[in-house]
């Protein structure tokens, strides 16, 4: 695998630094047991579905951030035939999210370790509240030069209006030197790639890795970044 000198380091948020299993398993769970509905792990597997579908929407365009926080929620009740209100379910929901900060194995050590050497970015399709309360709790927001969220500039990957803010914030580097670490082949790499920089996909599970998508890394753990940026 052949090193080259990058500047600037755009990382993913949710599944790539953060935990999103974790958080979003945590926080359907305690939104259920507050609103005392009985709460059974099969809606888990629901919910996820459902919130994959609305956040590819999301990235379509085809849904605003307010129909997203809600509609999910209505769409989980419709599923599992259980009633409740999916306004004050949000709210809930997103409470408990906003509180977990859990990183994913190895991501501490890797951000500390490229520190030094680049300048690192946070940049995630996320809503404002609870990526901003996630942030300020996480142990490497130390180490994180700027913070872009998709609520929050009005644009979402893998759009290339995203990357444009995400660029000026970084005060426009050369495209040579950047590049964008994430999980989601289509907001993450395909989003990069379009943009003319760099990926690294981060692909935990092993999934096929598709011939008609352009990825100029590939890795199964963060450490393994190590070896590409030095």
């Amino acid at each position: 695998m052949n090193a080259r000198r990058y500047t600037w380091l755009l990382f993913d948020a949710d599944g790539t630094l953060f935990d999103y299993d974790k958080a979003e398993a945590g926080a359907l769970r305690r939104a259920f047991e507050t609103l005392r509905v009985p709460f059974q792990p099969a809606y888990l597997g629901v919910y996820k579905r459902v919130n994959k579908r609305m956040w590819e929407e999301f990235e379509l365009g085809a849904v605003t951030a307010a129909m997203l926080r809600t509609k999910r929620f209505a769409l989980l009740s419709d599923e599992i035939g259980i009633p409740f209100d999916p306004d004050a379910f949000s709210g809930l929901y997103l409470r408990f999210l906003s509180e977990s900060a859990d990183l994913t194995d190895g991501a501490e050590g890797v951000v500390r370790a490229l520190h030094p050497r680049h300048r690192l970015a946070l940049v995630t399709n996320g809503l404002t509240e609870v990526q901003r309360s996630r942030f300020s709790r996480a142990a490497i927001r130390d180490c994180i030069s700027i913070v872009v969220i998709s609520d929050e500039i009005g644009a979402a990957k893998p759009h290339p209006a995203f990357f444009d803010i995400a660029f000026e914030r970084m005060n426009q580097p050369d495209r040579n030197t950047v590049l964008m670490i994430g999980d989601s082949l289509t907001s993450d790499i395909r989003g990069g790639s379009d943009y003319g920089i760099d990926t690294c996909w981060f692909n935990p599970n092993s999934l096929p890795r598709p011939a008609d998508l352009p990825i100029t890394y590939e890795i199964h753990a963060l450490p393994e970044l190590l070896s590409i940026c030095r």
